[in-house]
């Protein structure tokens, strides 16, 4: 069964995406930065409002994935704030200055994770290697996707990308990986740029098993409009029809 993700930015837009059929939602605000972190009334809101899960962004700033001691620590505190409101889980994502994976970054605020679910969010597409960047957080057990359109284009024009990416998931053998997955099971969650008109051919395509939607099930397909039921109605009638 595939997975739809739906974008979230206020109580409203939880309750229609879970309505309408999304099986899970991140919760950001500033979506027209890539999303940040919403504000933990937002987040006690949306959680007590729904049943499906709610994944949080936590992203102190839109400058850059690069993030010094003082942003960690702002991270750091969110993700406490964050455990203690029943969220389901959190999106996180932070790269070296060399556009690697800061496995510094992940040491310290995963433990603070506990056993929130956990997703590797769109720095992952400016990496300078993103297979070398997957094989790294397959490292990690706590992570249990990584969000990417395989590279800075849209989801659609990187269709070669994502499939490489999902098959290194799920080759048992693990490759040219030091270690093997050890029962570790990570998904690849493609988003950015998918259309309702292509899903269908996207996922056949890819093999992805969970996709994200933001704008595309939008009125008008604009960030900052509400979502449009009947869009995503007939995204989630098409996806259910492939799983």
């Amino acid at each position: 069964m595939v997975v739809l993700e739906v974008i979230a930015t206020c109580v409203e837009d939880a309750l229609l995406a879970e309505e309408c059929g999304a099986g899970r939602l991140e919760l950001i605000t500033a979506i027209t930065e890539g999303g940040l972190t919403p504000s933990i009334g937002m987040i006690e809101q949306v959680v007590a409002a729904v049943d499906i899960p709610v994944n949080v962004m936590v992203r102190p700033h839109s400058r850059s994935f690069v993030y010094g001691k003082q942003d960690v620590a702002t991270m750091s505190a969110d993700i406490k704030a964050i455990a203690a409101t029943g969220a389901a889980g959190i999106v996180i994502g932070a790269l070296t200055v060399d556009r690697g994976i800061d496995e510094a970054f992940l040491e310290q605020v995963l433990p603070l994770a506990g056993k929130l679910d956990v997703t590797f969010h769109r720095a992952f597409d400016e990496l300078e290697d993103m297979v070398a960047g997957l094989r790294t957080l397959l490292r990690y057990h706590q992570i249990s996707r990584v969000l990417t359109s395989g590279g800075v284009r849209p989801a659609p024009e990187a269709v070669p990308m994502i499939r490489k990416l999902v098959e290194i998931t799920r080759d048992r053998e693990a490759g040219s990986l030091s270690q093997p997955f050890s029962g570790h099971s990570l998904s690849i969650l493609a988003g950015h740029g998918l259309t309702i008109e292509g899903i269908e051919s996207f996922i056949e395509a890819t093999g992805v098993s969970e996709v994200h939607f933001g704008s595309a099930v939008r009125l008008d397909s604009s960030a900052l409009a509400p979502i449009d039921p009947t869009r995503l109605k007939d995204l989630v009638n098409k996806i259910s029809y492939i799983g």
